[in-house]
């Protein structure tokens, strides 16, 4: 590799600041100012409650679903954690304590706690210790923002303001016996009570409370889990969910033609060596292609395909798909040139067209050169552009296309990076197209730019940006 390369250690942990690319919408709201000062704000984490009688299994099923998140940031706050203190005269009766009341939590505290993570600020969670029953007067827990914030405890959805923060909220639902026995054998092992006073704060203040005030709030759930860690589907299927909503936009949400492909720390990684200003022209090409190749590949993903059957080595048949034949690639030159190669790569001998838009002013836009397939017609286009930014020169390209021919649901426009006005602008006028891109950002910004972009595509990937 180069001299000059940048070290992958050091571009990946530096921080990025702001790019630019592309030309404003002129019909584009002023908000974007506001959100360009927003830009480098964190998005708003996934909340899930997780609640249930006691040892029913709620942190079992919060470790499973712990890792099969693995590619996203995840932290447990227990509601546990958040016990208040016994006072002097307390600890004297404290076996006549009941520890399962609402009124023995700190709900207070938990609020904050978990609207400042909302906020993508970091908190410091007590630790509290069940042997002396109080908090730890010189330590705590340092909780980081995350992609997915799970709050777990037996109370958690009884109080309205805490439920409210909540994007999905689980039971864990298990046959009393199994829990008396899990309770037993975590307080006597764990916090070194013995039996007969296990059973006896049982009777008088576990069972009656689980009765008034935490079977109640079952009724809040979304999901309800039956056997707790031992349901595997379950956790599968919430999971699946759980992943779904972190990989959608909210955009996505108002189009359903918009795919943003999943983000993962791979594609999260690759976008921040592609947007930072000091990284050298050999990575900045290296990773850009093997983004564009990730967009492809998605983009053929959404083509129609038909049944085919084939017969393999081993003389058994295998029923699999048949790609669609008539496709052709189209890019807006000259940014689009860029994603041709991978286009190539997925698509043996497919054929490329070109489409060259004069942009002059915000507005003004003059088609200058095109060159398409004559059949175009009768095919499947991927239109190719890096980055959507007002969607002025996407709109004049696609009109080109269905004017010759293309009905606007068989055009498929594949970019790394998209503007929110872009994806209004396109999505608008042609809402039967599909739009697939790796990232959609924050907004344009009052000078016409992409925010936090990446910079002017063409110029640093053909290494005409001195």
């Amino acid at each position: 590799m180069p001299e000059e390369t940048t070290s992958i250690d050091y571009v990946m942990e530096k921080a990025s600041g702001p790019h630019f690319s592309g030309l404003r919408n002129p019909t584009a709201s002023s908000a974007s100012s506001s959100a360009f000062a927003d830009a480098n704000a964190p998005r708003q984490p996934f909340v899930i409650g997780v609640s249930g009688g006691t040892a029913s299994g709620k942190t079992t099923v919060c470790d499973m679903i712990i890792q099969q998140l693995h590619d996203h940031r995840v932290v447990l706050v227990n509601q546990d954690s958040f016990y208040r203190g016994l006072t002097t005269e307390e600890l004297k009766r404290v076996h006549e304590y009941n520890f399962d009341h609402p009124d023995a939590f700190d709900t207070e505290q938990l609020l904050d706690c978990i609207q400042k993570l909302k906020s993508g600020h970091s908190v410091q969670v007590p630790i509290y210790d069940f042997k002396h029953h109080r908090r730890s007067s010189d330590s705590f827990r340092q909780v980081n923002a995350s992609d997915v914030i799970i709050l777990e405890g037996i109370l958690v959805f009884h109080d309205q303001r805490v439920r409210k923060l909540m994007n999905l909220k689980i039971f864990v639902d298990t046959d009393a016996d199994v829990r008396l026995a899990r309770r037993i054998r975590r307080d006597t092992v764990e916090r070194g009570r013995d039996v007969n006073s296990v059973l006896e704060q049982y009777a008088k203040f576990v069972k009656p409370a689980f009765d008034d005030f935490v079977l109640p709030s079952k009724k809040y759930a979304d999901v309800i889990i039956p056997r707790g860690g031992d349901n595997h589907v379950a956790i599968d299927l919430i999971v699946q969910h759980i992943h779904t909503k972190l990989g959608q936009h909210d955009l996505c949400k108002i189009y359903p033609n918009v795919y943003v492909i999943q983000s993962t720390f791979q594609i999260r990684g690759m976008h921040t060596l592609i947007r930072d200003r000091e990284i050298s022209k050999h990575d900045f090409v290296f990773y850009s292609d093997r983004l564009i190749r990730l967009v492809v590949e998605h983009g053929l993903g959404h083509l129609p395909f038909t049944e085919k059957q084939v017969v393999t080595p081993t003389a058994s048949v295998y029923t699999g798909v048949d790609f669609c034949k008539k496709l052709c690639g189209v890019s807006i030159v000259r940014s689009g040139e860029s994603m041709e190669n991978a286009l190539r790569a997925c698509c043996k001998g497919i054929k490329i067209g070109k489409i060259l838009i004069h942009r002059d002013g915000d507005n003004g836009k003059q088609l200058i050169y095109e060159k398409l397939p004559k059949d175009i017609l009768e095919r499947h286009v991927l239109l190719l552009d890096p980055v959507l930014a007002t969607g002025n020169s996407a709109n004049h390209a696609i009109e080109l296309l269905i004017q010759k021919g293309v009905p606007e649901s068989h055009i498929i426009f594949l970019n790394l990076i998209s503007a929110p006005e872009g994806i209004h602008c396109v999505c608008k006028r042609f809402p039967s197209l599909k739009i697939v891109t790796s990232e959609i950002d924050v907004a344009l910004n009052e000078e016409f730019r992409v925010i936090p972009g990446m910079g002017e595509f063409g110029d640093r990937y053909f290494g005409t940006d001195d």
